[in-house]
């Protein structure tokens, strides 16, 4: 059975890479397209192909055969689109159920996971509903709900397909999971439970070791995991990661890169968080065995009890919430590089390097050409060596400063950029990159862009831009 799902799995990625985009950030995250002849130029005026005006939504277009997929949220709705991929063409809008409206941080979206497409059907998670599932006539296929969720800023993380499993994460402050669903009829196939994580916001990917089982690999607080796709098991592990992870892995050769930043955990900021027992000998004044808010001295901990300590929301600070305090004390930030592998903790035996310097908050790193970037607030982007971690290239982009939540993308020997504010900047790739040029795109963008068939697709707040390069 799961030699099948593993052959099946890589001859469909071989398939799908050639012209197609099915999930976020293309064939397992990479962010790479395999491309010539894309736009250098171009603007809401120049090399467009079509323009798709669309509801706002943050979900990046996944793209099959000759379907553009995107969700989207109108007049308090959740919708999922399919376009005609040479046209624009709305082809079908399906809206799905919205039982409840999750808490959201400013910058999130109820429609800000990407959906996952097979080349016939569609998988979309919204966190105010679960995971749903269309043909291709947008009939509805099943449905599943999950939740409701305790992450108070929202989810991100997108479904992935690995042979006839949809992958979906769910962490959240307490109950997180990773959850494994048939695509053919929504049954649950298996459930594994995430206890140590938090909020997290990166998409699973998926390694297949020489030997054995294809696995599947998600970031999130305090660790990166390995599981087996066929069962949920773990397989292997790295610690150290703090507790609000954000930025999607990269899988390139026999290792995975990833980015890892929440506010207080730079290098150097670790502290050495007591034993829950020695703090209950110290705070616990009615001896209940948990601490409540009054019975804690900190100002800065009472301050910020309800959004960060308590995490059950009891009221109380029990073991687990002390634990996760540690836990949160002790991550450091990082862009990281670990061999891939093997079984149990590997936070020591499989650890190639790590570098506390140019760490984006939001988008996922890239691997391109022999060479790891990353590109992080005030449009600075910077060049690694993928050996040692030592920074070739860093600089900012001029003409495209503010904030950055789309990840860059890559093709044609270019890498594609846009920031908040919709400044698109075109990159020669390299270790010594070059700035081509920044178009402005006259309208906001918190999506990653698709590129396929020589045509880059770009979602702003309100249309989905088709552009390639026109004949001169």
């Amino acid at each position: 059975m799961m030699r099948k799902l593993t052959v099946w799995w890589l001859l469909a990625a071989v398939a799908l890479a050639a012209a197609d985009w099915p999930q976020f950030r293309g064939v397992n995250a990479t962010g790479v397209a395999e491309e010539n002849d894309l736009p250098v130029a171009f603007n809401p005026e120049q090399n467009v192909v079509w323009k798709t005006p669309l509801p706002r939504g943050y979900s990046s277009p996944s793209l099959a055969g000759d379907r553009i997929f995107l969700t989207g949220v109108e007049s308090e709705k959740l919708l999922t689109f399919a376009l005609d991929r040479a046209t624009g063409r709305v082809l079908w809008r399906r809206e799905g159920p919205r039982p409840r409206k999750q808490e959201l941080h400013e910058n999130n979206h109820p429609a800000s996971p990407t959906p996952v497409t097979d080349g016939t059907n569609v998988y979309v998670f919204f966190a105010d509903f679960g995971l749903l599932a269309y043909g291709p006539d947008g009939n509805e296929r099943w449905r599943l709900p999950l939740g409701p969720f305790g992450n108070p800023f929202g989810h991100g993380a997108s479904p992935i397909l690995a042979g006839d499993l949809v992958l979906q994460v769910c962490d959240q402050d307490a109950g997180a999971f990773l959850v494994a669903v048939d695509k053919n009829t929504g049954r649950v196939r298996w459930r594994a439970d995430r206890p140590h994580a938090q909020r997290g916001y990166p998409t699973p990917v998926l390694y297949q070791p020489p030997k054995g089982r294809t696995q599947v690999i998600v970031a999130g607080s305090y660790q990166l995991n390995a599981y087996e796709v066929e069962t949920g098991k773990p397989v292997w592990w790295v610690r150290g990661l703090p507790w609000q992870v954000k930025p999607t892995p990269v899988v390139a050769g026999d290792a995975v890169y990833f980015i890892t930043y929440s506010g207080e955990s730079d290098p150097g900021q670790q502290e050495i968080v007591p034993p829950f027992a020695d703090a209950l000998t110290q705070l616990d004044a009615n001896k209940d065995g948990r601490l409540s808010k009054d019975e804690i001295v900190d100002p800065r901990a009472k301050a910020r009890f309800e959004e960060y300590l308590d995490l059950d929301r009891t009221g109380y600070l029990e073991a687990r919430d002390w634990e996760q305090f540690q836990l949160r004390r002790a991550g450091e930030n990082s862009l990281r590089a670990y061999r891939l592998g093997g079984e149990g903790d590997v936070t020591e035996r499989n650890f190639l390097w790590k570098n506390g310097r140019s760490l984006p908050n939001v988008p996922s790193p890239l691997f391109y050409r022999g060479v790891l970037y990353t590109l992080k607030e005030g449009g600075i982007l910077a060049s690694f060596d993928v050996k040692t971690g030592e920074i070739l290239k860093q600089a900012r982009l001029p003409g495209a400063p503010g904030a950055y939540y789309s990840s860059p993308v890559a093709a044609d020997g270019k890498i594609y950029a846009i920031s908040e504010e919709g400044k698109a900047a075109v990159i020669r790739a390299g270790a010594q990159w070059e700035l081509l040029a920044v178009n402005n795109l006259d309208d906001g963008c918190k999506s990653t862009p698709a590129i396929a068939g020589g045509s880059i697709y770009i979602r702003t707040y309100s249309a989905l831009y088709c552009f390639r390069k026109k004949a001169e």
